[in-house]
């Protein structure tokens, strides 16, 4: 699959490519001999070595090592938009008065398999009453190739809405319309200055499992919002 970001002698260079770079570049460099490979070869990607008994092994040049280098900073910078704009969610839950965490993972069972849910966010409400919690989960995406790769994974949602009475995507503007994304989906789309809502997640009324308050009780969440906070600025006067 070619994601046409860069070329080298006239090849498109695509994730495939981009892949058996790094593999080669981890292994001993034998040829698998098909078409990526005819490619990188003939960009001076990859070189041929031929040993002393004869055998033929490939090793990364130094124009696919720049390739690399290349790729490991574009993916950090992705990596990097990404955990900024999970913080800035997780952020925002506990302004509003909720419990966040993030990268939760707990297995969920869709349909005849089992699946693992793991939310960029997680949170409920601060409360002690059970049906008052109003799970919700929070998916960010800042790349649409991402977004689209994710809608296409339907039992992944199926997972998440066994999670969260809610569930939104968050995305960085510009990506996506909020018709591109299902309708049982809430819809933020990330600005500079603030997440606005596109299209609303409908809520739907839901039970945590065991398994959720397995998983909530090995994590730890986002410091943000605090109760013992709130009572002191109620007991201080100043609200009088």
């Amino acid at each position: 699959m070619l994601d046409g970001s860069s070329s080298a002698r006239g090849v498109l260079l695509g994730v495939g490519h981009r892949r058996r770079l790094r593999e080669v570049y981890r292994s001993a460099g034998w040829p698998c001999q098909d078409a990526i490979e005819i490619e990188l070869v003939a960009a001076g990607l990859l070189q041929r070595e031929r040993g002393s008994f004869g055998h033929e092994t490939l090793r990364v040049s130094d124009a696919g090592i720049a390739v690399l280098a290349e790729t490991l900073r574009k993916n950090r910078a992705r990596r990097h938009g990404h955990e900024l704009l999970v913080e800035r969610v997780a952020r925002e839950m506990t302004r509003a008065g909720r419990l966040a965490w993030r990268g939760l993972s707990v297995r969920v069972k869709v349909g005849e398999i089992w699946a693992m849910a793991m939310p960029d966010v997680f949170s409920i409400r601060h409360t002690t009453v059970e049906a008052y919690l109003e799970p919700i989960v929070h998916e960010v995406k800042v790349q649409r190739s991402d977004l689209l790769a994710d809608l296409r994974r339907a039992n992944k949602r199926e997972a998440y809405l066994q999670i969260g009475g809610e569930y939104w995507y968050v995305i960085r503007e510009d990506i996506a319309a909020p018709e591109e994304i299902p309708d049982e989906c809430g819809v933020l789309v990330a600005e500079e200055e603030r997440l606005v809502v596109a299209r609303a997640a409908p809520k739907r009324p839901l039970e945590m499992g065991f398994a959720m308050w397995m998983a909530l009780a090995r994590a730890t969440p986002v410091e943000g919002w605090r109760l013992d906070d709130a009572q002191g600025a109620l007991g201080d006067g100043s609200c009088a």
